[in-house]
């Protein structure tokens, strides 16, 4: 059985877009994917939406709206996933299990989210959905605050982690410069990050305006085939593993500093994948905030628990670090629309391996590694990825 190869991709840029709905959003995307993979619309064989719980738009039921847009795809099995923040990684599973069934040559994986026509409040409480409401439903600042507490508990075991946090958001706003898609292009600096201020309020201590990720619209997409056939293709990226991992929901019933579900799908990718993280070119993860990138650093293996500092201010996941991590800017200046970023992820990262990545291009794209959460390291996904060669 071959294994499952990304094949051609498209990616709208990120930010409060002018498009009314997601069905707009996946109309800028769907086509462009296959155009982008040089197939036929025909060849599709079966359609993977990721999108998040609708709490941002009255419309639901997603999974047939590329329609619209694709009339060729009429008849076309598709399917919405959704995982939380993961949704985008768990349509691009389901493509690869669909694939690996033998059910079909193609599949198209789409993301998508639209998250700024919403008022705020509507914003934050949809988000916080992906939290045990049962016990974390009353924490001020709704999913922000659920990671400020994680933030403080690991600031209390491990010291003030203030200058870490402000490194990552330094280098992942300087990353997003680089970034044709990003949401926020502007280096704000190690400075500005660091100190509250009128324009860098705490939004839940000791997580500021510079440690959370931006409300987003965006949509990505993917088109997936086997490598047997991806080799007579322009361009192949593929999956030397894919893994998931779920946690319990509620922090109450785990250490929440620790991401032992991220470490486990860590852990078994590279496994499966016969490689040590140091064999990684470079990693694309969820910093949905600061504090999540600053864990999910010891979760990889990067460095040991209560250590991961050291890997942002040593410069070791800076752009020409050992591993540069969120090359792209990350969720952090990239934006986050939530069913999007997974797919996004995936993306970007095929950029990077097969050397299209623009600006944001590294010198050395081997391996990569790609790592989308949802919730509070609740569902994990976990991606390595490299390009298929010519032979």
């Amino acid at each position: 059985m071959s294994e499952a190869c990304i094949v051609g991709w498209a990616h709208t840029n990120f930010g409060k877009l002018e498009d009314p709905d997601a069905e707009s959003l996946i109309g800028r995307v769907a086509r462009a994917a296959i155009e982008d993979a040089g197939i036929e619309p025909a060849e599709i064989g079966a359609i993977f939406v990721g999108h998040f719980n609708n709490g941002f738009q009255a419309q639901d039921f997603p999974s047939s709206l590329v329609l619209q847009s694709v009339p060729e795809l009429r008849f076309t099995p598709a399917t919405r996933f959704e995982n939380a923040c993961a949704s985008g990684s768990a349509a691009v599973h389901g493509a690869r299990d669909w694939l690996a069934a033998g059910r079909g040559r193609f599949a198209l994986v789409l993301g998508v989210e639209k998250m700024t026509a919403a008022p705020p409040a509507q914003v934050a409480t949809s988000l916080l959905s992906a939290s045990y409401r049962r016990e974390e439903g009353d924490i001020p600042a709704g999913f922000a605050g659920v990671f400020g507490r994680i933030a403080d508990l690991y600031f209390q075991r491990h010291g003030d982690q203030s200058d870490a946090l402000a490194a990552i958001a330094a280098k992942n706003h300087k990353n997003g410069v680089d970034n044709p898609y990003a949401q926020m292009r502007k280096d704000l600096g190690f400075a500005f990050c660091r100190a509250e201020s009128e324009k860098n309020p705490f939004v839940a201590p000791p997580l500021k305006r510079t440690d959370c990720s931006l409300v987003s619209d965006g949509a990505a997409a993917l088109v997936l085939t086997g490598e047997d056939t991806a080799r007579g293709l322009a361009k192949a990226v593929r999956f030397r593993a894919a893994v998931q991992v779920n946690d319990y929901l509620p922090l109450s019933r785990r250490d929440p500093i620790l991401f032992e579900g991220a470490a486990q799908a860590w852990r078994q990718a590279l496994s499966n994948a016969g490689l040590a993280l140091s064999d990684l070119s470079f990693v694309e993860t969820h910093d949905c905030f600061t504090i999540a990138e600053l864990i999910e650093y010891e979760a990889m293996g990067l460095t040991a628990p209560g250590q991961g500092a050291r890997a942002v201010l040593e410069g070791w996941t800076a752009a020409d670090g050992r591993l540069p991590v969120n090359r792209s800017g990350g969720l952090k200046a990239k934006g986050h629309p939530i069913g999007a970023t997974g797919v996004s992820m995936h993306a970007i990262a095929a950029m990077q391996l097969t050397g299209t990545a623009g600006a944001m291009q590294l010198p050395r794209a081997e391996l990569g590694g790609v790592f989308n959460m949802g919730g509070a390291a609740v569902a994990n996904y976990v991606s390595v990825l490299e390009a298929v060669r010519a032979a």
